[in-house]
Parts: C-alpha cells; structure tokens; sequence
C-alpha cells in the first residue's frame, strides 16, 4: 500500500474549527489551535487531507451553498497562511425532515452515512480500508466505520459529550493535532512514503 493512497478526512465543525450551530458566515468561523498545524504534517507525510461535513442549514434555509463557499475560501485561507491544504473538501446539504425543496430528501451523504467518504476515495484514489476518519461526534465515527475505515474521536467541539456514548473511535484523542500524530505512527509503521 503506498502512502499517497491513504486518506485522512476531518470533520469541520467542532474538530478544525471552533464549534458554532450553524455556522453561516466566513467571519465565524475559527481554527481550533494547532488544527492547521495537523493538516500541514499530513499534506508534509503524503497522505491525502479531506474535510467531510453535514450542512443541514442548507436544505433549512439558514444559508445557501454559495454562503458555504464563501466559508470554505475562507478555510482554505486560514488553512494556507499555515502551509497547509486540503485536497478535497465534500459535504452534505440535506436533512430528511427540514426544508421545502430540493435538499429535504434521504440521501447517501449525510453522515453517519458513508457517500462522502466513497465519493472522495472514487474521485481521489484512495483505499478507505487504509485511512483514517478524525470527528468530535458519533456521527463521525459511524460514517468512518461504514466506510472501512480507522476512526478518531476528538474532545474538542462536542467530542466530550460524545465521548461516553460512542463506541465506534478506535481511539480518543485531545485534539485533531494528538489524533494526526497518532496516525502518523500506525503510517510510519504500515507504509512506504512515495519513491522509496
């Protein structure tokens, strides 16, 4: 297995940034210390870095998908000014129960369903039963778990509310930093970096 086929996808809200409901404006949003820092040593190990989140406040009419990329550029941003970036960045609009249009629907993505996570490994060529989904919510982890995957439950956002109730991380970490380091043994243990 080489390392450039191996995906680590975090969670957004709670887990790379600060925890806000509904989080609808670019200026809102804030990095948890040392999340960038994660991501960089990630993007610096070869390993593919994906965010994967639910946005519900779409399909509830809180904010609309261009809002969301106005929040994204603004992740990016942040991401970049730390030397760090992601590869791909999927989420899910929809909610089974709120809203009036073409967003209340059941769907594959909305987590603890796994499409976001199938998607990005068919569009990105990664082996989801070699990488690592990090979260600050049960959601998360089912999702992780779904899709094959190894999974790691934050104590940042609502990770410490989740914590005694979630039986599907493979291991708590302090922050989405401790996770990526945890991860970075079982990789420097189990993979060849490319062009070795």
């Amino acid at each position: 297995m080489k390392v450039e086929e191996v995906g680590i996808f975090f969670d957004r809200d709670g887990t790379l940034n600060t925890e806000i409901d509904f989080l609808s404006r670019p200026e809102e949003l804030q990095l948890i210390p040392h999340a960038a820092r994660a991501i960089r040593e990630a993007n610096e190990f070869g390993v593919k870095v994906f965010v994967i989140t639910n946005q519900s406040g779409i399909a509830r009419g809180l904010f609309t998908e261009h809002d969301l990329e106005a929040i994204h550029k603004r992740l990016k941003a942040l991401l970049a000014k730390e030397h760090a970036y992601l590869d791909g960045i999927y989420f899910c609009p929809h909610h089974l129960e709120y809203g009036t249009n073409e967003y209340k629907k059941a769907c594959d993505c909305r987590k603890p369903k796994s499409g976001m996570l199938t998607r990005a490994a068919h569009e990105h060529t990664i082996k989801l039963n070699q990488s690592f989904v990090i979260g600050d919510r049960c959601i998360d982890m089912e999702a992780g778990k779904a899709a094959g995957c190894t999974t790691a439950l934050v104590l940042t956002g609502y990770g410490t509310v989740d914590r005694n109730e979630c039986s599907h991380a493979d291991f708590i970490a302090q922050d989405a930093y401790e996770a990526w380091l945890h991860i970075k043994k079982i990789l420097v243990t189990h993979h060849r970096k490319p062009n070795n």
